[in-house]
């Protein structure tokens, strides 16, 4: 790899703020008269899973054409490779709703490959209606089903969390993974976000308790969006992962022998990795796997009886699973 695609990316760029009024369209031109291609198509899909569109209008800013539609629920998922609903976020948002008497917050759905609807999301809203048990949803539906893969930049009814956006990310490599194998992961790219989340998700499938945070800094910086197929870059992402979670094991273990020796931290994982990870010393970053044979190497021989409580105090908090 060329020392460039090592370094960390510089952050997503925003967009500027744009003048006030120059873009889109002005309301009145948002009307659509008449249903054609992928809209149409949409519409028929609505009509045969029982549902009914209520109305159809171009997007005011990209132009695209939008239904609104009633939705029977049951013909309604969530997208197979979100995350998983929070019990007390959609028992809250059940509560909520049910309160108030209305639904006022249409899910976004796509039509599903096997028939009825996805939405990417609506989980939590949905997982709340089904609670309270109505029969339909209001959604806004979406022709082109590529949006299902722009989960992340979409979900924002709770936030996500590494483990969160890990698991998305691998459940949406392996279902892009099933439709076109050889296109290259790197076009992939918008949808993944980071391509360390692939590897990050691999471990949690395997450990939902894998303490993910600990590594993700050095795992980022040394994971670029590969230029090969997805069916070849899976075996490489399954292989690291496969070496995190060794790592992960053998690093409990210290902790548990300082736990032992009386010492009490929640960051007793962080504060061993922390002391076993050079890279922050190191002028050219390495090889991912090379790296992780040298923190592997350092945790293996870590002297737990050279440690006081103060280097623990003194190492800080550290990163959590939440972050």
């Amino acid at each position: 790899m060329a020392k460039s695609s090592l370094k960390r990316m510089p952050p997503k760029k925003r967009p500027r703020k744009a003048k006030a009024n120059s873009r889109g369209a002005a309301a009145v031109e948002s009307v659509l008269p008449e249903l054609t291609g992928d809209a149409l198509a949409a519409r028929g899909a609505v009509e045969q899973a029982g549902g009914v569109v209520v109305g159809s209008y171009r997007d005011p800013l990209g132009g695209r054409p939008l239904l609104l539609a009633v939705l029977p629920i049951d013909r309604v998922e969530p997208t197979p490779f979100q995350r998983d609903v929070s019990d007390m976020h959609h028992k809250k948002l059940a509560d909520v709703i049910d309160r108030t008497g209305i639904f006022l917050d249409p899910i976004i759905a796509i039509t599903a490959p096997a028939g009825g609807f996805w939405t990417p999301n609506g989980g939590h809203r949905l997982a709340a209606m089904r609670r309270l048990g109505a029969k339909a949803i209001t959604a806004l539906v979406v022709p082109q089903r590529e949006v299902a893969w722009q989960i992340l930049a979409l979900n924002t009814e709770k936030a996500h969390n590494l483990k969160d956006k890990s698991l998305e990310v691998i459940r949406i490599f392996r279902n892009l993974l099933e439709a076109d194998p050889a296109k290259p992961e790197a076009s992939f790219s918008y949808y993944f976000e980071e391509a360390s989340y692939i590897k990050m998700g691999l471990c949690y499938e395997r450990n939902a308790r894998f303490s993910g945070a600990i590594y993700h800094s050095f795992v980022r910086r040394l994971t670029t969006f590969a230029d090969a197929p997805l069916r070849e870059t899976l075996k490489e992402h399954e292989r690291h992962a496969g070496l995190l979670l060794e790592l992960d094991q053998k690093v409990a273990e210290v902790v548990q022998k300082l736990k032992a020796k009386g010492f009490v931290s929640p960051y007793l994982k962080t504060f061993v990795v922390a002391r076993s990870n050079p890279l922050r010393f190191m002028k050219e970053p390495p090889a991912f796997e090379d790296l992780l044979r040298t923190i592997r190497g350092k945790v293996e021989r870590f002297n737990v009886d050279r440690i006081r409580q103060e280097d623990i105090v003194a190492s800080g908090g550290g990163a959590t699973d939440d972050d």
